[in-house]
């Protein structure tokens, strides 16, 4: 997460949270909570660390009685920010895992993730004890509430980003199925987005059971065909032939290539590779774009990253023309390294022409912009 986020808990933001608590809690020391809490380590903590702790804190300052502490809490959490609102899973995760206080526990992660996830929080209690874990949260499922329903999904998927690992699941989501086929229909474009999400983590480590799923969910309900196809958007980078078929882009012998060019060969860092092809079809059919960069990496070996262009349905004898610009400017998510990448154009899923440039001498950081244009012939 980026450094501009977690630097918005300060001294003044958290002076504020501190003395909302105050409000409800008169014992609590703000001046020696927040002394605690921004101590010499603070300024190298990244956000989650901060966020636990911030809660471990917390509870040196309200009652030792967990139960009193939770009722406090309970009495503030709906006029918090969502920013300081995740803090009160985050103290149930640091200071609710002992058996004694379960039920006290998840029932507060019910209530606290209507302000803010607790989708982070939740993940302790599966690992611990997935079975009575995963019972509660299919309870979840089917709450009136779509912050709730969304937690059943989003809490439990395998490679939560941020989150910590689900292993066990991530060697067998079995345990998962139930919870995501009950939400496959969810009326919540905030809960499908979490089902597909939880797909999609899904098939990075067992793309058969995902393409069985798709394959079974998909054309029956409008809900259910939108979480299919965003949760199979790995799949289809990769050109997973079931799931291509799904979606109607198995058929790349009819759909013809020509005019695929660079405007250059030679681009520095920080510039724009533009290149342009022409697509075409003898019969009507549904066509998939992408185009996929060799990056060279520091080693000197280069490794591929797809980005997609468009998905179109093409007439009989239609034919289209498109512009393409990529920037390589450095981002924080990428460096660039100088020598011979490659642009490949992928139809279908299958390659349809690879064309090198260089890349050398380095500019400044910017953001990474894309751009298209498309018109018909």
């Amino acid at each position: 997460m980026p450094d501009s986020y977690k630097n918005m808990y300060n001294h003044n933001s958290l002076r504020e949270f501190a003395l909302i608590i105050q409000s409800a809690y008169k014992p609590f020391k703000v001046d020696e909570f927040l002394k605690s809490t921004m101590d010499e380590n603070w300024d190298s903590l990244e956000l989650k660390a901060r966020w636990l702790q911030i809660a471990t804190n917390m509870g040196k300052y309200l009652p030792a009685d967990y139960k009193k502490a939770i009722g406090i809490l309970d009495k503030i959490a709906a006029k918090q920010s969502e920013m300081f609102a995740i803090l009160f899973p985050c103290f149930v995760e640091v200071y609710g895992q002992d058996e004694e206080n379960w039920d006290l526990s998840i029932n507060a992660l019910e209530r606290y993730t209507v302000y803010s996830s607790s989708e982070f929080a939740v993940r302790p209690f599966i690992i611990k004890n997935k079975k009575r874990m995963m019972a509660k949260m299919y309870e979840w499922s089917k709450h009136e509430n779509e912050h709730v329903r969304r937690l059943a999904s989003e809490g439990c998927r395998p490679a939560l980003p941020w989150g910590q690992a689900l292993v066990k699941f991530k060697k067998d989501p079995a345990p998962i199925l139930p919870i995501l086929e009950k939400l496959k229909t969810d009326p919540s474009l905030y809960v499908r987005k979490s089902v597909a999400n939880n797909l999609n983590d899904i098939s990075k480590t067992h793309p058969d059971l995902v393409a069985k799923l798709a394959k079974k969910w998909y054309g029956k309900n409008e809900y259910t065909n939108w979480i299919v196809k965003h949760g199979c958007r790995t799949l289809l980078k990769k050109a997973n032939p079931e799931v291509m078929a799904i979606f109607g882009f198995d058929d790349v012998n009819s759909v013809e290539v020509n005019d695929f060019a660079l405007e250059t060969t030679s681009v520095s860092f920080g510039g724009d590779i533009m290149f342009s092809f022409a697509v075409s079809v003898k019969e009507a059919a549904k066509v998939r774009l992408e185009y996929g960069i060799d990056y060279v990496k520091a080693n000197g070996k280069r490794n591929r990253k797809i980005f997609q262009i468009s998905e179109i349905s093409l007439k009989a004898n239609e034919k289209k023309f498109y512009t393409k610009k990529h920037s390589l400017a450095e981002i924080t998510t990428r460096k660039h390294y100088p020598g011979l990448h490659s642009i490949a154009l992928v139809v279908n899923g299958a390659e349809r022409g690879k064309l090198d440039f260089e890349l050398d001498s380095p500019r400044p950081l910017t953001e990474e912009t894309n751009a298209i244009s498309v018109w018909d012939i």
